[in-house]
């Protein structure tokens, strides 16, 4: 632990994606779990950190002046940018720029459009939903063809496949493992990950 390094958060993709980000850094924090039913995220005090309400919130007490980071694709480079070479590799590069690639793939064209059906499904759009949910869905079974490697931009893990295994897993039910080997694969992979595993449960038991 380490209160310097605040992880504010719930049992949601965009929660886990910082968690886990900070796992594989090896960057020490404090998870602060907030009850999502019990509407913790819309109180005064995390309402001042967060102003919509949304998790996850990091907050680097270490800063002048304190930085707060609201997005948990900023909150991953945020994790790089402090622990080079644990999340892409550190230099400039062609190897550099596929992480960052792959990494900007998930983000825009897989993880946007779910999170634009989620809110179709909230207001009653099913139909126009479930065309945007198609699309992740090829979209992902199109990243099938990233896995030349051990991982999503080549042998070693990053970014890349942080923001690929939460949307995965969010989707596992409904993709045809059968026809994805190397998917199937990369993501067992990925899941057997002792910092992958942490961040998965860290807003469980914090």
């Amino acid at each position: 632990m380490n209160d310097r390094i605040e992880l504010f958060g719930a049992n949601t993709g965009n929660s886990l994606r910082a968690a886990i980000a900070l796992e594989e850094s090896g960057i020490a924090y404090t998870a602060r779990r907030l009850d999502l039913y019990a509407q913790e995220h819309r109180g005064p005090d995390y309402l001042a950190l967060n102003p919509a309400g949304k998790v996850p919130t990091l907050i680097d007490h270490g800063t002048t002046p304190m930085l707060v980071i609201n997005q948990s694709n900023a909150i991953i480079q945020y994790a790089d940018s402090i622990a080079p070479g644990k999340l892409a590799p550190a230099q400039p590069g062609p190897v550099r720029t596929r992480v960052i690639d792959r990494y900007f793939f998930f983000v825009t064209d897989v993880i946007a459009p779910s999170h634009a059906a989620f809110f179709l499904h909230k207001e009653g759009q099913d139909k126009a939903a479930a065309i945007i949910d198609l699309r992740v869905i090829e979209q992902l079974t199109y990243s099938e063809s990233f896995l030349t490697g051990e991982f999503m931009a080549g042998e070693q893990f990053s970014m890349a496949d942080i923001s690929a295994f939460t949307i995965t897993m969010a989707f596992r039910d409904r993709l045809d493992w059968k026809l994805l080997p190397q998917l199937s694969r990369w993501f067992d992979t990925v899941e057997a990950r002792p910092a992958v595993q942490r961040g998965l449960n860290v807003f469980k038991h914090s």
